[in-house]
């Protein structure tokens, strides 16, 4: 059996791969010092980024969800738009619309928001199913259809959507089938007391450069730097019997019953395949992070919960108990053996 390396080799000093891991870890470190307290936030919006794919984040209000993609926005060479999603919003007014000009016998087709690169969509859930299913078919599709035409989205195209745990009523809450559209679930809380110091003295040092002239605009990351990032991700080695790890840890989701038959009648439904692809690039995604070039067990226990908690989904009798989807990927971590 081939076994994975005890020690990490690191990215070759001074090659291409070297330069852009340099310029992911300043970014990471640029968003850190601006959204303060929530570093695994941080982390998951790189791992989405690096690996091509969709965030979904669950917070209070007042979490720096909105700031974080912001902040992400503007260091990399590419537009942002930010849709308040509402129960009267259309899905014309985000995938954009057909207008007759009546000088020139023509429609002409006006793009809405989800033609920018980077999208939030701020609550989500407080959308109706007409909404929410135009932004998850151009999630999965890359592209959007209005009329008779087809129109492509951005060769980068990254939705961070948010819904708040608080005030659910009047919400429409996403279905099952249509979240696992998104890459990533993940949950974020409070800061602890020494990160709410901290953005508390952020926000005063912010009030006074209010006050004085335009601070200097960072620097934009080239596009083709993150498409090269993605590719190196993808050339990461994964041994072998991690990579059976990572699959069979979805498969015990669709078969809990050969680990333990209690867990066998709380899952109702396992991961799709499209959890097991999503669990594969997120680990490379975060192995890259890490300066590696190959992917450990650690990668993929690390990212488990936030790739796999909407994917796999409990029973009613679980639901009775109070178990959700990530207390059942948390207990697949216990049952499926790591290598």
């Amino acid at each position: 059996m081939n076994q994975i390396p005890a020690v990490p080799p690191t990215l070759t000093a001074g090659s291409n791969a070297s330069r852009l891991h340099a310029d992911f870890q300043a970014l990471r470190a640029a968003l850190s010092s601006e959204i303060v307290g929530q570093a695994e936030l941080v982390e998951r919006l790189l791992i989405a980024l690096l690996a091509d794919g969709h965030l979904l984040v669950e917070g209070a209000p007042g979490l720096a969800k909105t700031t974080a993609i912001r902040a992400l926005a503007s260091r990399l060479d590419a537009e942002f738009s930010r849709v308040q999603f509402t129960p009267d919003l259309l899905p014309a007014d985000l995938t954009g619309t057909e207008i007759w000009r009546p000088q020139e016998g023509r429609f002409e087709f006006v793009p809405g928001p989800i033609f920018h690169p980077i999208l939030l969509a701020d609550e989500i859930n407080r959308a109706p199913a007409k909404v929410q299913s135009a932004l998850l078919e151009a999630m999965g599709e890359r592209q959007v259809t209005v009329g008779r035409h087809t129109y492509a989205l951005p060769p980068l195209f990254l939705v961070m959507a948010t819904q708040n745990p608080i005030e659910q009523e009047g919400t429409f809450p996403l279905p099952e089938a249509q979240l696992d559209r998104f890459l990533m679930y993940v949950r974020i809380g409070y800061p602890d007391e020494g990160a709410e110091t901290e953005i508390l003295r952020l926000a005063r040092e912010r009030a006074r450069g209010a006050l004085d002239a335009a601070p200097e605009p960072p620097r934009r990351m080239p596009l083709e730097d993150v498409h090269q990032a993605r590719r190196e991700v993808l050339d990461l080695h994964m041994a072998p019997p991690l990579e059976r790890y990572l699959v069979e840890l979805v498969l015990a989701s669709r078969q809990p019953a050969r680990y333990d038959a209690a867990l066998a009648r709380r899952i109702a439904w396992g991961a799709s395949p499209r959890g097991s692809i999503a669990l594969e690039r997120c680990a490379r995604a975060r192995a890259w992070l890490a300066g590696r070039d190959f992917v450990t067990p650690d990668d993929v226990r690390a990212i488990a919960a936030d790739v796999l908690r909407h994917r796999v989904l409990p029973s009613y009798e679980a639901l009775a108990e109070g178990w959700d989807g990530e207390r059942l990927v948390q207990e697949l971590l216990a049952k499926v053996p790591a290598p």
